[in-house]
């Protein structure tokens, strides 16, 4: 790990990345799987799933321009969490259909507001040292880990029940590292920018918008439907946790030599190279779900499908979008890729799931992916690595 700056408040930083990423490897590989428990099928989950990722196309957009007019990137952060523990409450009074959608629309409005922020705030504290960012970014990985490992067993032996108590105190926890890190850490950003829409209208920038949408759609059944595909081919919870923890250790271990690989190799390279690859880890979904070796190898691909892909795609973001575009930057890649990218491949694969099967979906996600990368190869821009810090 890279030395780190006095100035940079690491751990706090960090504890929040910790504490939110542990609740995703809570929500994402078991919510499918309590849903189901509780009596939902393929459609509705799948539905439920994209309510999740839908908000992310209008929120963080919403969170993003008021923190650039304001510079209260930290307050929103907080407000966002907070808001975001009380409609979650609301899981515990019922669990008909329409009402759960709601309750996951009002909480994932919030959620999905935290974490573009966050990650803003992170990169003005590391100021021109932004290949650091996945020295910090990897505690968000382990708290995965602990999460997505601990629960697989802890599941199995108690029941699916328990989950939502789970994710709630999860969630709490989040709201909690948000006190701790100070407003100031979010900056103040210049005045001094060129226009959105001359920044939007670069054919570079389209294409690198483009490609993540690309790239989270090929990951839509992955992210929804992993756990339950796995299920149905014999998989224990213990195995499929063991599977999902796999995956994220490799992420961890490819974010430790990161600021190594992007000055050897350059964004563009990396980015294409994470995007082929994907499309190879869904291949191997798709064709060999019942060989454990192969399932074990697809899942250490993780480390260039999301590690190499992300700390490429979130650095590129931030070379492009500059000053006080920095919030609506980090809010569109969120809501274009996480957000309207991913709800379409969760939303398409929940609906097309019984008719055509877990095989076929993944397929698909792999021409999705290596649409990506199609589209990268022609347009992105390949910045030096001075320029991007």
């Amino acid at each position: 790990m890279t030395t780190r700056n006095n100035t940079t408040p690491y751990w706090r930083l960090s504890g929040f990345y910790f504490f939110y990423f542990a609740s995703l490897g809570a929500l994402i590989p078991y919510w499918g799987l309590y849903l189901k428990d509780i009596g939902f099928d393929a459609g509705a989950i799948g539905s439920l799933m994209a309510v999740i990722m839908a908000t992310k196309i209008i929120s963080p957009n919403i969170w993003g321009w008021i923190a650039d007019h304001t510079g209260k990137r930290m307050a929103i952060v907080r407000i966002g969490s907070l808001c975001a523990v009380l409609a979650f409450i609301g899981v515990f009074y019922t669990r008909q259909f329409w009402w759960l959608a709601l309750v996951m629309l009002v909480f994932s409005f919030f959620w999905n507001a935290a974490l573009p922020q966050f990650e803003a705030t992170t990169f003005n504290h590391l100021g021109t040292e932004t290949h650091r960012y996945s020295s910090i970014r990897l505690w968000g990985s382990i708290g995965f880990v602990v999460a997505v490992w601990g629960l697989g067993e802890l599941l199995e032996f108690t029941g699916m029940g328990i989950l939502p108590a789970i994710l709630l105190g999860l969630f709490i926890g989040i709201w909690l590292m948000s006190l701790w890190v100070p407003e100031d850490a979010a900056g103040h950003l210049s005045l001094d920018h060129e226009p959105l829409r001359k920044v939007l209208t670069q054919p570079a920038v389209l294409g690198l918008l483009a490609s993540c949408f690309f790239m989270q759609a090929s990951h839509g059944p992955y992210y929804a439907f992993y756990s339950i595909y796995m299920s149905s081919h014999g998989y224990s919870l213990f195995i499929i946790g063991l599977l999902w923890a796999l995956g994220v250790i490799a992420e961890v271990i490819v974010f430790l030599f990161m600021h190594r690989l992007v000055p050897r190799f350059g964004l563009k390279r990396l980015l294409i190279v994470s995007l082929l690859l994907a499309s190879l880890r869904w291949l191997m979904l798709g064709l060999f779900p019942d060989n454990l070796v192969l399932m074990l190898s697809a899942q250490c691909l993780h480390a260039a499908t999301f590690g190499i892909y992300h700390a490429a795609a979130i650095q590129l973001i931030h070379y492009y979008f500059r000053g006080r575009h920095q919030g609506k930057g980090q809010a569109l890649y969120s809501s274009l890729s996480f957000g309207a990218g991913g709800a379409i491949g969760t939303l398409l694969s929940g609906h097309a799931w019984e008719s055509v099967g877990g095989e076929v979906i993944y397929m698909t996600a792999a021409v999705f992916s290596l649409i990506a990368a199609l589209i990268s190869w022609r347009s992105v821009d390949n910045p030096a690595f001075n320029q991007v810090k």
